[in-house]
């Protein structure tokens, strides 16, 4: 038998099959988080629900130091973790290069720099790019200044190798569309300041208008437009919008949106040119202010066998800069960690791919489990990267029992302390009983770290939510390091 269905009957059997659909999906979605809940202690359970996150979205793996795992779920799930990545990077650098690690950056000339009657140099100045991830703005005018105290005044050319790293540029607007925004930046094996510009805006209060200072002031790049002024009471941190556009010759910044005077001087920090052309404009600036000239400019090059160093800079060292890394989550100097990492273990012309190889082989030769991970650009900042909760928590038990324990340690953020944990966990009972590192994407939530318990113990947590409502899972987040300083 067979039946006709009316237009009307067909609308009500597609309501009916929808509604059950609906019903089903709920209690998949409660029976998923119900199975979850009954295998967190009570005092965690109310606070889990409360995320409404489905089950099957948390890897979650919670043990005392050198005991069994008080908490394990989808462990060995492999899951993005943000910016947790960077505390696979630091810790496999920390322990593969040694803390007392440093990059050098040095000038070299033919004789040793040696200058005629005018300070004029034979030959070009080669610069041997070292990988330094925080060398500064202050540090280049320092060499140079070494330069002009050894009588080198005029120079032919500028030779920079680049050859500790390969071809590793990459397109800072590919990952969110954001390509000004200084956690976009490339790596560079020379780069200086982060390979960002600051945007200064001082208050002219008469005028009521915002005047907008370019540092370093580098040939070739301008502002154009204006913050609006505002009288009102200030809001907190001005957010003002930007745009990088070339204009002829020159490269554009133009300003938008408005600032209350009230909230006084500020600045913002953009990424205006790539990592070479800033460089090269930051170098000419600098050395035009020392009084010296040249001729011909800056060109990447190779640096010949038989050259002797003029002047030369060391680094902070490695232990130092990973907290830098780990407590600010600073993205292109993770990412310029791994290809250290991988230069001086596989040689140079480093790659990311061969920086994550080494890293591998470190933390393969500690017996960490690293099944399902995918190491890409070592900082984070990725859709492709993987990691595992139970995998992790073997690299920080690992790390724990490493005479390097308290140089890694010591980079993570302290809860209701500093870095990105500064503002969270501040009560009494939690705040500098935790060392951890954040992680946040769009749809990605991270945290992993050390909590020392009331009792003396000391827990390791690796947390990781991969969802489009993952930002709900902070609050149970916080409740579980809460629940951990307590025992």
């Amino acid at each position: 038998m067979s039946f006709l269905l009316t237009p009307q009957g067909r609308t009500r059997v597609r309501g009916t099959w929808l509604r059950r659909a609906v019903l089903a999906g709920a209690l998949a979605f409660f029976s998923a988080g119900s199975a979850l809940a009954q295998n967190l202690p009570a005092d965690l359970e109310k606070s889990w629900r409360a995320t409404r996150l489905p089950a099957n979205s948390m890897s979650l793996y919670v043990q005392e130091i050198g005991g069994p795992p008080l908490i394990s779920v989808n462990a060995s799930e492999p899951r993005n973790p943000a910016s947790v990545m960077k505390m696979v990077t630091t810790w496999a650098a920390l322990s593969g290069l040694g803390p007392d690690y440093t990059w050098n950056t040095a000038f070299f000339a033919k004789d040793g720099g040696r200058v005629d009657a005018y300070g004029t140099l034979a030959g070009p100045l080669y610069l041997k790019a070292g990988g330094d991830p925080l060398l500064t703005v202050e540090e280049l005018w320092g060499l140079l200044r070494e330069l002009r105290l050894r009588g080198i005044k005029n120079l032919s050319e500028v030779v920079v190798d680049r050859s500790m790293f390969g071809q590793v540029a990459s397109d800072p607007g590919e990952f969110d569309g954001a390509p000004d925004r200084p956690y976009n930046a490339s790596p560079d094996t020379m780069m200086v300041g982060l390979g960002a510009v600051r945007l200064l805006f001082q208050p002219d209060r008469q005028a009521r208008k915002w005047v907008p200072i370019i540092d370093p002031p580098v040939q070739g790049l301008r502002i154009d437009g204006e913050i609006k002024w505002s009288d009102a009471v200030c809001p907190g941190s001005p957010s003002i919008g930007t745009q990088v556009a070339a204009s002829g010759r020159d490269i554009v910044v133009r300003l938008s949106g408005t600032a209350a005077g009230s909230c006084g001087e500020f600045s913002v920090y953009r990424l205006a040119l790539s990592q070479p052309q800033y460089f090269s404009a930051l170098f000419q600036m600098l050395w035009k202010e020392l009084g010296g000239t040249l001729a011909k400019g800056l060109r990447d090059g190779r640096m010949p066998a038989g050259l002797m160093p003029v002047v030369s800079r060391d680094s902070e060292s490695l232990a130092d800069t990973i907290r830098l890394i780990n407590k600010q989550s600073n993205n292109v100097m993770a990412r310029t960690l791994l290809l250290t990492l991988g230069a001086e273990k596989l040689g140079p012309g480093a790659t990311t791919q061969t920086g994550a190889a080494a890293l591998l082989a470190v933390l393969k030769s500690q017996g960490v489990d690293t099944r399902g991970w995918v190491i890409d650009n070592g900082a984070g900042l990725s859709r492709t990267g993987r990691l595992t909760a139970q995998g992790l928590a073997g690299m920080l038990e690992a790390a724990w029992r490493s005479p390097l324990m308290p140089e890694f340690m010591s980079s993570l953020a302290i809860s209701g302390v500093d870095g990105t944990m500064r503002r969270r966990l501040r009560d009494d009972e939690t705040r500098g009983m935790a060392h951890l590192k954040t992680g946040t994407l769009r749809d990605v939530r991270g945290l992993a770290g050390y909590v020392l318990g009331a009792s003396g113990k000391r827990y390791i947590l690796v947390s990781f939510v991969n969802d489009d409502r993952s930002a709900a899972v902070r609050a149970f987040d916080d409740a579980l390091v809460a629940w951990l300083a307590a025992r």
